[in-house]
C-alpha cells in the first residue's frame, strides 16, 4: 500500500492570494475616489463660499462685537485703542437698574403686540377680500403694496406732517366734523398711539401678500364641497381658510413680531422716543443710549439691543418647537 503525502502548493496559493489582492485593488481605487470632491461638490462649495462669508462678515461678527461691548465698559477712547476692562455684567445690571427700563419695556411689548394683532387681522382681511379675483382685484392689490415700497425716511416723514397738531390733515378733518384737536405727536398719552398706528400702515401690505400667496393653495373644490353643505361664509372661513392658513399665519406672525421688535426708523422720527419717553422702546433705547449723548454709553446701549436679540432668538424657537410638533402629530 502506497502512501503519499500531497505537498501543499505555494503556486496556488500565490494565485489565489494575487487574485484575491487584485480583486481588492479596485475597490481600494474606488473608495478612494470616492474622496476625492467632484465637480458638483467642488460647485456646490462654490456657491455655498459667499453665503457663508456674508452671514460672518455681516452677521456672526456684528453679533460677536455687540456682545464683546456688552461686556467690557467702553469709552470713546477705549473704543478707538481696543482696551477696554472686561466688566461682566455690569452693563446688563446697569440697564435693568435704570428707570427707563420698565417703561421701555412696556412700551415695546404694546408696539409689538398692538401692531401685530391690527397688521394680521387687516391683512388676512384684505386677502380673503382680493381672493375673489374681481376686476379690479389686481390693480388694487398693487395700490396696497405702495406703503411697503415706500422709503421709510417717506413713511414716517409723511405720517408726521398728517398728524401735526397744527398744519396736520387729520387734526383738519376732525376740526371738520366738530372734534378737538389731538397733539398726537406731542402729549404722552398720544405718542406711542401714533406711532403703532404709522407701523400699521407700513406692515399690512407684508401681510396682504404672504397671506394672499397661502390662500391661493387651498383648493377651491373645498369651498364648493362646503358651500353644498349649507355652509356660509363665516362657516367657510373658520372652517376651511382659517385651519389651512395656520402654517402661513405662524411664519406672518413670526417674520412680523421680528420685524416690529426692532423698528427704529418710523419711532425716532416721528417722536423720538418722546416726549418724556413716553413713546421708548427698546430699539431708540439703544440708539438714545450709544449714539444720543456727548458722553456714548456703548455697553449699556449694546446690553438692551442683546435683549432684543435674545427675545427674537425666543419667539423663533417657540416657533420651531410648535412646527415641530405639528409635524410629528
Amino acid at each position: 500500500m502506497n502512501h503519499t503525502t500531497k505537498l501543499p502548493d505555494h503556486r496556488s496559493e500565490r494565485i489565489r492570494g494575487g487574485a484575491a489582492s487584485h480583486a481588492a485593488a479596485p475597490s481600494r481605487a474606488r473608495s478612494r475616489k470616492r474622496r476625492r470632491p467632484t465637480s458638483t461638490q467642488w460647485a456646490a462649495w462654490g456657491f455655498l463660499a459667499p453665503v457663508t462669508v456674508y452671514l460672518a462678515l455681516f452677521y456672526a461678527y456684528p453679533l460677536y462685537r455687540n456682545l464683546d461691548l456688552s461686556l467690557r465698559d467702553y469709552t470713546v477712547r477705549s473704543f478707538v485703542q481696543g482696551d477696554a476692562p472686561f466688566t461682566g455684567l455690569a452693563n446688563y445690571r446697569t440697564v435693568f437698574d435704570d428707570p427707563t427700563f420698565a417703561p421701555a419695556l412696556l412700551h415695546t411689548a404694546l408696539f409689538t403686540a398692538v401692531c401685530l394683532v391690527f397688521q394680521y387681522a387687516i391683512g388676512l382681511a384684505l386677502a380673503v377680500f382680493f381672493n375673489q379675483n374681481f376686476r379690479l382685484s389686481a390693480t388694487l392689490r398693487a395700490l396696497f403694496l405702495v406703503p411697503w415700497l415706500l422709503p421709510l425716511i417717506v413713511s414716517a416723514s409723511t405720517w408726521s406732517w398728517m398728524l401735526n397738531s397744527d398744519s396736520g390733515i387729520v387734526n383738519a378733518t376732525l376740526h371738520a366734523v366738530g372734534v378737538d384737536s389731538v397733539n398726537w405727536l406731542t402729549s404722552p398719552s398720544w405718542s406711542l398711539a401714533s406711532v403703532i398706528i404709522a407701523n400699521i400702515w407700513i406692515g399690512v401690505p407684508f401681510n396682504l401678500v404672504v397671506l394672499y400667496s397661502g390662500l391661493q393653495s387651498i383648493p377651491a373644490g373645498l369651498y364648493e364641497a362646503a358651500a353644498l353643505d349649507g355652509a356660509g361664509a363665516w362657516g367657510r372661513f373658520w372652517s376651511i381658510t382659517f385651519p389651512l392658513l395656520r402654517p402661513v399665519s405662524a411664519i406672518t406672525l413670526l417674520l412680523g413680531l421680528v420685524y416690529t421688535l426692532k423698528v427704529f426708523d418710523i419711532i425716532w422720527i416721528m417722536t423720538k422716543g418722546g416726549p418724556a419717553d413716553s413713546s421708548t422702546t427698546f430699539a431708540t433705547w439703544s440708539y438714545q443710549l450709544g449714539f444720543g449723548n456727548l458722553l456714548p454709553a456703548f455697553g449699556p446701549g449694546a446690553a438692551v439691543g442683546n435683549l432684543l436679540v435674545v427675545a427674537a432668538l425666543v419667539f423663533g424657537l417657540v416657533y420651531v418647537r410648535v412646527q415641530r410638533k405639528q409635524a410629528l402629530s
